[in-house]
């Protein structure tokens, strides 16, 4: 009960508090009395907050937990699933700027085979950009010529800073995490909102096949995943046996053939078919 009690409070009163700070940075005058419910509202959901994660610590070291697996556990518990996957993309999209910065790739271990993916949907990011870049300061122009508060510029101008690092992290992410053959597995993957590794031995063909009509950037029908760019695939990977994936949001299914787009599909063909080769078993190419 005072589990569920904390996530309400804790989702109710942030947005009321954000909302406050904007206008007070933004020059509007607020009733003290009002300031003061607020603030009063704040203390009393970070102190049931600060319980509610202090029990479930507690509850955590009593089953036999260490301390690091017990606050991780508490703070599993007390924010939604959802939740945590948003924060996580975006820790990982601004892991990938300095990944991007450093010219380096996440997760391709030496003598496995990086496919990229990203060179199809470059364009379109980069048009994104350059419209967000485009409107901050076209918005920026405009609300000095307004007349508006500096406050209220500053918030609209960090809000505006925020959405194109974000395009630029979507951007980073897709060069920086491309899809991976390596001698245990295949990696596909979509920048840091998906990712899922299929054992080599599962493997049973693997064909270049082009669709141009793909529905989302991760759909699942029946068993079969696909995983694509600008609305396309071009390689088919069929399994002996289903395997688990993990959709962005955590939804989970089971899945027994893999559609994926690679820039260079040939590339990643040739290196996942060695191994059936060596097995002897069935390929097929279109």
């Amino acid at each position: 009960m005072m589990l569920k009690a904390a996530r309400a409070a804790l989702f109710a009163v942030l947005p009321a508090e954000l909302l406050t700070a904007v206008l007070l940075v933004s020059g509007v005058p607020l009733p003290a009395p009002l300031l003061v419910v607020a603030e009063l509202a704040v203390i009393s959901v970070l102190l049931l907050e600060g319980v509610t994660v202090c029990r479930l610590f507690k509850a955590g070291i009593r089953a036999g937990e260490d301390r690091r697996t017990a606050l991780r556990g508490a703070f599993r518990y007390l924010v939604p699933a959802r939740v945590r996957r948003l924060i996580a993309f975006e820790v990982l999209g601004m892991a990938s700027l300095v990944l991007w910065v450093a010219r380096r790739r996440d997760g391709v271990p030496r003598g496995a085979v990086a496919v990229p993916y990203s060179r199809e949907q470059s364009p379109f990011l980069l048009l994104i950009l350059f419209v967000t870049v485009l409107e901050t300061v076209a918005t920026e122009v405009l609300l000095r010529g307004l007349g508006a508060p500096a406050g209220l510029r500053v918030v609209v101008l960090v809000l505006d800073l925020y959405g194109t690092l974000a395009v630029l992290s979507v951007l980073a992410a897709g060069v920086t995490r491309p899809h991976v053959v390596s001698g245990a597995e295949l990696r596909v993957r979509y920048g840091t909102f998906f990712d899922v590794r299929v054992p080599r031995r599962l493997v049973a063909s693997v064909r270049i096949s082009h669709n141009y009509n793909e529905r989302g950037l991760v759909s699942v029908e029946g068993d079969r995943l696909a995983v694509a760019v600008s609305s396309r695939t071009n390689l088919l990977v069929e399994l002996t046996e289903p395997v688990t994936v993990v959709r962005p949001m955590g939804r989970e299914e089971r899945v027994t053939s893999v559609r994926f787009f690679a820039d260079a599909p040939e590339n990643a063909f040739e290196a996942l078919r060695e191994p059936q080769r060596a097995a002897g078993l069935p390929q097929r190419e279109e």
